[in-house]
């Protein structure tokens, strides 16, 4: 049985989302999705939703066998525990590809990193950024 790992802070699901996640479950036979824990986004602005709120709408998707909140302080923790062969990395996640084969091979752990491919907008108004959704709704509702 062929695992994959998807991770993101899935914070406003849209479109863009469930592409990575469909993509990712192409690569095998079940899906795990690990959801950041609010603490740990320091990359851009934390979420608006609550962690386990983020983890259960994950994993209410198709693609997904399972969601899984990330550990508070080594995300390596569960990769550890669900052993993919593949780790999925979002097209435009800011991950450096590089030093997380560096970090896999230095815990031991044998997996493919691969990028997911970008998704275009279907139509003209389709938003697929969860920054975008929110500037549409403090433009439109605000």
């Amino acid at each position: 049985m062929t695992r994959v790992v998807a991770q993101g802070t899935f914070d406003l699901l849209h479109p863009g989302h469930l592409h990575y996640l469909r993509e990712a479950a192409e690569l095998g036979d079940s899906l795990h999705v690990i959801v950041a824990r609010r603490s740990n986004v320091t990359h851009k602005e934390q979420p608006l939703l609550p962690d386990r709120q983020r983890r259960d709408m994950v994993a209410a998707l198709d693609p997904v066998t399972e969601a899984h909140l990330g550990h508070e302080e080594d995300i390596f923790v569960p990769i550890e525990r669900i052993d993919p062969a593949v780790i999925v990395l979002g097209h435009d996640q800011h991950h450096d590809d590089d030093a997380i084969r560096r970090a896999l091979a230095d815990r031991g752990i044998d997996s493919e990193v691969v990028r997911a491919d970008p998704r275009e907008p279907a139509y003209e108004d389709e938003v697929l950024s969860t920054g975008k959704i929110i500037e549409r709704v403090c433009e439109e509702r605000c």
